[in-house]
């Protein structure tokens, strides 16, 4: 009997039916427009998007415009890369303009069908951006997809790491730009550090598409962006502490793994405290509850972190001379990432490397409130559906399943678990003895670069030859991945089984082609190609035969969208495959979430050694647990993104501020606003409203008054003034105050007085919120402690970060105010140093978010360096050699920020 849920389904069909429904009318509109558009020469489809565009800017509603925006895109496609485009491919791009993630199965052909709601929003003249999850998708997709782009007279650009600055301004300025979530981050942070609209190089954020968007949104959406400069070296500590850690007993520490947190023990903390007072780290009397512990209570927590939760070759990888994080997610490293507050310096003193300085945060942003200043966003991936409410929540995104252009015929077997590990990987062997014995190609799926090596060597024993992809040989990526569904290949992949290049049966035409060419450049390229596509349709036949790709995970990830990934990776545009899960209750999935029942269900069943269970049941109880810790993660990350929402209102408060000061041609006004304001706290603290004279501070007020507005009057003479009142103080500074700038004014000129004070506003504002950053980092660190005392650590949090914001707008009146009355009458030559100087901190708090250009190497100074002027120094990274050829890295020798 059918249930009523099933039943109405049946009868009314669900959600996502009736949205595929609802397009099927557009699709035939634009199915109708084909012979015309068709009929049109190159030329014709070029002017047929200056009419579209002209329509567009008219105010035309874009779903309007549609069906023949499509038609001409699917045609231009059509000719310049020989695909046309699928019903299923023009459904998922009307779904993307709708401002939808589009959920299409692997192989269906994402790259393509952005290409359509891109086209269709560029019309209107405001760009769009197409976000990838690395530099080399980024790279390939431009170039790929600009065919069509071109065919249609638009432009494209590409935006990558350490580009030269006017590329990258106009690879902004294309109607689509490519670019990776990291790079747009963090060129926002570095466009709000400059101080001149003209070095600014992103425009307005009207539609972003972002390809793997699980992947960007929410894996990587843990980890704010940082723009970092150094801070004060505390290696030594780091050193000191990390040999007291490998000491330590096993009661004196909890470990939790559930929620990956590690905390000492009472007796942990007693047996600290002798350990460090014996070593002279903790002062003699001191105990490490007092204040003055604070430093190296951090110390030590963090080098325990460091010991317990972070584990080499899974967590991160030492590679020249560097500990370089591994992305959980994705397997691959993430160079240039660093772990905050101590704890990948604490890591660094653990595997005995070079410890690299602390950072002090610039500017940070997370990508959710980065994603969220565009006026559209949407997104493509194979896997959304397991975190829709996530993305429902956060980013007003809904999630539509695009049917596939083909039914999928890749059968999904039933978990096989095993009692331990041991006995899982001799099954796992065994299963890819008997598909290897039939050439059949088989994707192995591992968690962690160790257990891909592990497996590796029990595969070297059995003499099964094979590839392994891990972060180690993150560079031949796209090549193994194109070679891994040829006849009888083994590929062991770690968590990043493919992602942007698809796995095709038989073998990848374009990669062989490419490599032919190499090998031999005078060959017929049109030979050549026609040579290796029938070898591939040969192959990939037998493949075929054989069952298609084999896909074998060796473990289930936390979450279900990674295994989802995994299994998609066969069985793409209707070819034959099929997948299988092997765990064991060792695994730390079962380990973690409660593997005693199905052990002792198990045990019942009286299960022989090397014995598997297979049964939908264990499948049902597995997804439970991972949905319990996508549920908790989910929990983790909006409880992150309401505190960064607090800062978030401020920074947009900061950025906007910035924005107005560089637009203005003349910011005299608001540097008068500032003045008059801090003339009237004066006078309100001094002289406070409805006292008597005889009660006024009129000495402290002439003290405060040559100090910050730097003007000498008798202020004590006018108090003592018959009818004299704090409203008439208030008035004769201000005369006084704006006759003191305005003969400043006479003095340096118009021009350049106007260029100072626009200077010294933005590095104040800059200085200003960099300390106010690292107060509310101190704050975020501190105030989880006050749950314990019943009060609501967001609402505390909320309530002192805005009093903190006004103490730096107060702050921000009374610094720039007296910066700018102390410019005293100098000389020419003096206020050329001044502007210098000025100039001199810009270029440093730019060169703090830079990863440019190229460095000469040590001992020789670049052509033209000139220590005095900046703009000489071609913009090189931090950590690349000074530019002036000292051997010294930037950061330590003209980079310094002062």
């Amino acid at each position: 009997m059918l249930g009523f849920g099933t039943l109405t389904k049946k009868v009314f069909g669900t959600p996502n039916d009736r949205k595929i429904k609802s397009v099927r009318p557009v699709i035939d509109k634009i199915n109708a427009l084909e012979p015309e558009f068709e009929a049109l020469s190159d030329e014709g489809l070029k002017d047929k998007t200056l009419q579209l565009a002209e329509r567009a800017m008219r105010g035309e509603n874009l779903d309007d415009i549609l069906p023949e925006a499509f038609a001409n895109c699917r045609e231009a496609a059509k000719r310049a890369l020989g695909l046309r485009a699928f019903d299923t491919q023009l459904m998922g791009g009307i779904f993307l303009h709708q401002g939808n993630i589009s959920e299409q199965k692997t192989g269906e052909g994402k790259t393509l069908t952005a290409t359509f709601a891109a086209y269709l929003n560029a019309l209107g003249g405001k760009g769009v951006h197409i976000v990838t999850v690395n530099d080399y998708l980024a790279k390939r997709d431009a170039e790929w997809m600009s065919k069509v782009y071109s065919a249609l007279g638009l432009t494209t650009g590409v935006v990558y790491p350490q580009q030269p600055e006017d590329e990258k301004k106009e690879a902004y300025n294309a109607d689509i730009t490519y670019a990776t979530n990291n790079e747009l981050g963090f060129d926002y942070l570095r466009d709000n550090m400059k101080s001149e609209l003209s070095q600014m190089n992103q425009r307005d954020h009207n539609f972003a598409i972002v390809d793997e968007v699980d992947s960007i949104l929410i894996d990587e959406a843990r980890t704010p962006l940082i723009i970092s400069g150094p801070a004060q070296d505390r290696s030594e500590l780091y050193l000191t502490i990390d040999k007291i850690i490998p000491e330590i007993q096993d009661d004196h520490y909890e470990l939790d793994e559930k929620t990956r947190n590690v905390s000492y023990t009472d007796e942990g903390n007693e047996w600290l405290e002798e350990n460090l007072a014996a070593r002279g780290i903790l002062p003699e009397g001191q105990s490490l509850y007092d204040p003055e512990s604070t430093t190296i209570v951090h110390h030590v927590n963090q080098g325990l972190r460091a010991h317990k939760l972070f584990t080499k070759d899974k967590d991160y990888i030492v590679r020249d001379g560097d500990a370089v994080l591994i992305d959980e997610f994705t397997g691959r490293m993430m160079a240039g990432r660093r772990l905050s507050d101590g704890l990948h310096q604490a890591i660094e003193a653990k595997e005995g490397l070079k410890i690299q300085p602390e950072n002090v945060t610039l500017a940070s942003v997370t990508f959710q409130n980065y994603f969220r200043l565009y006026e559209k966003l949407a997104g493509m991936t194979g896997t959304a559906l397991t975190e829709e409410e996530e993305f429902l929540e956060i980013y007003k995104l809904g999630v539509v399943e695009v049917p596939t252009n083909r039914p999928v015929a890749r059968e999904d077997e039933h978990d096989a678990v095993y009692r331990t590990a041991e006995e899982k990987f001799a099954g796992v062997v065994k299963s890819i003895q008997e598909a290897n014995a039939k050439q059949q190609p088989i994707l192995v799926g591992t968690t962690s670069i160790e257990k891909s090596e592990f497996l590796s060597h029990l595969l070297e024993a059995q003499g099964i030859t094979h590839n392994v992809l891990n972060a180690r040989q993150h560079e031949q990526e796209a090549q193994i991945i194109a070679d891994a569904g040829k006849l009888g290949a083994v590929t062991i992949a770690t968590n990043m089984a493919g992602r942007g290049t698809d796995i095709q049966l038989g073998g990848n035409v374009e990669m062989r082609v490419q490599d032919a060419l190499a090998a031999d450049p005078e060959a017929d390229p049109e030979a050549l190609r026609a040579r290796i596509e029938s070898e591939v349709a040969d192959e990939k036949e037998k493949v075929k035969e054989a069952g298609g790709l084999y896909v074998l995970a060796t473990e289930r990830h936390e979450s279900r969208r990674i295994d989802n990934q995994l299994r998609g990776r066969s069985g793409r545009q209707g070819d034959p495959g099929r997948s299988s899960f092997f765990l064991s209750l060792e695994d730390d999935l079962m380990r973690i979430f409660g593997s005693e029942r199905l052990d002792a269900v198990l045990s019942k069943l009286g299960m022989q050694e090397g014995e598997a269970i297979v049964h939908p049941w264990v499948n049902k109880s597995l997804e439970k647990a991972q949905a319990k810790v996508e549920g908790r993660n989910f929990d983790i990350r909006k409880q992150l993104l309401k505190f960064d929402d607090v800062m978030n209102d401020q920074r947009k408060v900061i950025f906007g501020q910035r924005r107005e000061i560089m637009e203005a041609q003349d910011i005299g006004e608001i540097a008068q606003d500032m003045r008059y304001q801090v003339i009237d706290d004066m006078v309100t603290h001094h002289m406070p409203a409805k006292s008597y004279a005889d009660q006024w501070n009129t000495e402290g007020l002439y003290a405060e008054v040559i100090e910050k507005l730097g003007v000498d009057v008798p202020v004590m003479e006018w108090a003592d003034e018959e009818g004299v009142d704090d409203a008439d103080i208030r008035e004769r500074l201000e005369d006084s105050s704006d006759k003191f700038m305005e003969e400043k004014f006479e003095t340096f000129g118009a021009e350049n007085m106007r260029n100072i004070e626009k200077q010294v506003l933005l590095q104040t504002i800059d200085r200003k919120w960099r300390e106010h950053l690292l107060t509310l980092e101190h704050l975020r660190s501190v105030v989880g402690f006050r749950g314990y005392a019943q009060r609501d650590p967001l609402n505390e949090y909320k309530t002192e970060s805005f009093q903190l914001f006004e103490g730096l707008v107060d702050g921000l009146r009374e610094d720039v105010t007296k910066t700018l009355s102390s410019i005293r009458m100098r000389t020419p030559e003096e206020e050329a140093a001044l502007l210098e100087q000025l100039a001199q901190q810009q270029q440093a708090m730019q060169v703090a978010a830079a990863q440019a250009n190229a460095t000469p190497p040590t001992g020789q100074a670049i052509d033209g360096f000139d220590e005095s002027d900046p703009t000489t120094w071609g913009n090189p990274g931090r950590n690349d050699n000074c530019p002036c050829g000292s051997g010294k890295k930037f950061k330590h020798c003209h980079g310094k920020l002062s």
